[in-house]
């Protein structure tokens, strides 16, 4: 995770899925390389594909997976030595299991009814019981992943369905939390989402290939059309014989990601039916209205702070500038080993514009505030360049409590404003003022979209 200065202060992305299968019979580890490349900025660690050959032997599938960036992980050789028209895709930052190699995904299980490959993003809050029960029927788990769980339930439930979606449907009504699904089976691709929509899922469809993705930026990369978002509890099932679809766990309630719209989901991305730009937008308009302020320019933190900063000008009249010029061609600062060297790197990541702050008053927008090192870097900045006075605006809610869902909200001591007001962390990281969007604004950012706001109001969706 990377996508603004220290990732220490910033919070990790989740996951990324995607999946396709082609029914003319091309191969499609390309295509699951770019599209996995636009989900990029949902996960850093690790990636991976796994495809097979629907018209080959029964269980014939090739899979890569490790460490690193997409492109880092695969070469254009490798991709076009991967043959098969059914494949899933996967970039992973860790919620639940370290950062090791074995933990990278797909999964890719052979079992007795043949092969599984599972791409999952979200986290599961019964994941511990689960893995205690399968454990002690036999189960032996070679990663310490919550997704290893959901595999092993769907395998086992196989042995006795007559489908691999019934026995999906069976495993999803014992699994508890967030969860986006594709699945590849010897001759299906499957994709499956929590019964809450905590997690996104969505469907497209190019030629005669239809794709499952976590976001609708990944068809727009490989020239799909955005056909729908699967609905929360729907599983969707692509065979040669067209899509199905079963909706018996669809319930009523439902409670969106928040995060998506504050700060996750790329700007060019649609989610159940909020474009994800005009979403910040509304954010930074809702700002300004709440918390003006005195201001020469308004200026964004690179990159997820820009959209609100443009909305917060819009509404105000107050000019909109770019402060910070970023290179976008350092290392992840997140891999310095210690404090000091990750808040010197700050400044090789992003460098002020003085001639465009210097002698201004300036409000400074960002999406969220964690620890609180990496704003007051940045303002130390901007006033060593000249900024007479600097008003910081947050496009959320203050971080009062962790996520368990899949975002790494760190715990509660690690969350300055758990422990200090607003006017205390303005003073601490050296703010003139500092407003934080309201918690009922949130119904203006997303248009009403029903959604989980547990990290900031302690209400979780579901029991923990």
């Amino acid at each position: 995770m990377d996508r603004n200065c220290t990732a220490e202060d910033k919070l990790k992305e989740e996951c990324g899925v995607f999946g396709i299968y082609d029914m003319d019979g091309e191969d499609v580890a390309p295509t699951i390389y770019y599209g996995l490349c636009a989900l990029q900025h949902r996960g850093q660690e690790s990636c991976g594909i796994a495809v097979s050959d629907t018209s080959g032997p029964w269980g014939n599938l090739s899979s890569h997976k490790e460490l690193g960036l997409v492109h880092e992980v695969f070469e254009e050789e490798q991709l076009h030595a991967m043959h098969g028209n059914l494949g899933v895709g996967h970039v992973r930052y860790s919620t639940t299991g370290a950062s090791v190699p074995e933990n990278a995904q797909p999964l890719v299980l052979k079992y007795v009814k043949g092969t599984l490959a599972l791409a999952h993003n979200g986290n599961l809050v019964n994941a511990q019981a689960l893995r205690r029960e399968l454990e002690y029927q036999g189960a032996i788990f070679h990663t310490t992943t919550d997704s290893e769980i959901i595999a092993y339930c769907i395998a086992r439930e196989r042995l006795t369905a007559k489908t691999v979606e019934e026995a999906i449907v069976r495993a999803a009504a014992r699994i508890r939390g967030a969860y986006g699904l594709v699945i590849a089976s010897p001759r299906k691709l499957v994709g499956v989402r929590d019964p809450l929509g905590l997690k996104p899922l969505c469907l497209g469809r190019r030629g005669n290939a239809y794709i499952l993705a976590s976001e609708s930026c990944a068809l727009s990369s490989v020239d799909a059309e955005f056909i729908r978002d699967i609905e929360p509890g729907e599983i969707v099932s692509i065979t040669k014989d067209g899509i199905s679809s079963d909706k018996s766990l669809v319930q009523p309630r439902r409670a969106h990601c928040i995060f998506e719209y504050i700060y996750f989901a790329r700007l060019d991305s649609r989610m159940d039916g909020i474009n994800i730009y005009d979403a910040r937008i509304r954010a930074g308009k809702a700002l300004s209205a709440a918390y003006p302020a005195d201001a020469d320019i308004v200026c964004g933190v690179p990159d997820s702070g820009i959209p609100a900063a443009k909305g917060f000008s819009e509404a105000s009249g107050i000019p909109f500038a770019l402060a910070f010029h970023k290179n976008s061609y350092v290392g992840r600062t997140f891999i310095k080993p210690t404090q000091k060297e990750r808040e010197s790197s700050v400044k090789i990541k992003l460098n002020v514009l003085k001639s465009v702050v210097s002698g201004k008053k300036i409000v400074l927008v960002d999406d969220s505030i964690v620890r609180g090192t990496t704003i007051a870097n940045l303002i130390t900045m901007l006033r060593r360049a000249g900024a007479l006075s600097v008003h910081v605006r947050i496009s959320s809610p203050p971080f009062l409590y962790p996520c368990y869902f899949g975002t790494d909200v760190p715990s509660n001591e690690q969350l300055i404003a758990s422990s200090h007001t607003t006017d205390e962390i303005c003073s601490m990281i050296g703010a003139d003022s500092l407003g934080y969007l309201k918690l009922e604004d949130l119904d203006k950012m997303t248009g009403g979209l029903p959604v989980c706001k547990a990290c900031f109001d302690g209400k979780y969706p579901m029991e923990i």
